[in-house]
């Protein structure tokens, strides 16, 4: 069972204060009455993902289950907006990965942290295909705090010749978002559905960002996905 609160609708959600090791809330959902999947088979994609507008919902022609899915989409976006946030409907078929350094991808399939300048939280949906995952922040350790992985960052840090010190190197290279999982940690699935607020590195943040990942992609499935 999640450790984080859940809640049924979406005042809840953005309303529900965190504090302590609960810096996720979800709101949770059944959409059984939705066919997602349709709505992705009707969408082209044209390389690795699409951005999706309500418009181009709109354009497609759908059962009633597809119509009961667009709906969903359409009032998830439209709650999100009046909220403030910019959400993004994409189809994923996968992330571009980072391959620069190989002992230390940055890509967002690596356990990983939100950062952003002003207060803010990160909202997600999976709507169909595979989902997240985050972990509790007991559960894992920052990356550069692992001897082996700091000592070989230092490498590349000198080799770089960077006018910076060191610390604002893993900074500015964003190494410091990046989380390893504890041998003991069990990662949380966020399921298809669900509405997930998730706590971000930001100023007036009163609990740590929430460690989370992007799933691989299974036999070439695509994924629906909602972020903000």
């Amino acid at each position: 069972m999640s450790p984080f609160p859940h809640v049924s609708n979406f005042p809840d959600l953005v309303a529900m204060p965190m504090q302590a090791e609960q810096n996720a809330v979800c709101w949770e959902r059944q959409l059984c009455e939705g066919d997602f999947e349709e709505i992705v088979q009707q969408l082209e994609l044209e390389g690795n993902m699409r951005e999706v507008s309500i418009a181009d919902l709109l354009e497609l022609t759908l059962s009633a289950a597809g119509q009961a899915a667009r709906e969903v989409l359409i009032n998830d976006i439209n709650l999100l907006q009046n909220h403030g946030a910019s959400p993004i409907l994409n189809i994923i078929q996968h992330y571009e990965k980072d391959e620069a350094l190989a002992f230390f991808p940055t890509d967002v399939y690596s356990f990983h942290v939100d950062r952003s300048p002003i207060p803010t939280d990160t909202f997600l949906c999976t709507y169909y295909g595979e989902v997240s995952e985050i972990l509790l922040n007991t559960e894992a350790i920052q990356k550069i705090q692992i001897p082996e992985i700091r000592e070989a960052l230092y490498k590349v840090f000198e080799e770089s010749e960077a006018e910076t010190d060191f610390e604002s190197f893993l900074i500015e290279h964003y190494f410091d978002l990046h989380y390893q999982a504890l041998p003991h940690a069990k990662p949380i699935q966020l399921g298809q559905g669900h509405l997930w607020r998730l706590a971000v590195d930001c100023p007036l943040s009163e609990v740590l960002p929430c460690i989370h990942r992007a799933p691989h992609e299974k036999d070439g499935k695509r994924r629906l996905l909602l972020i903000c």
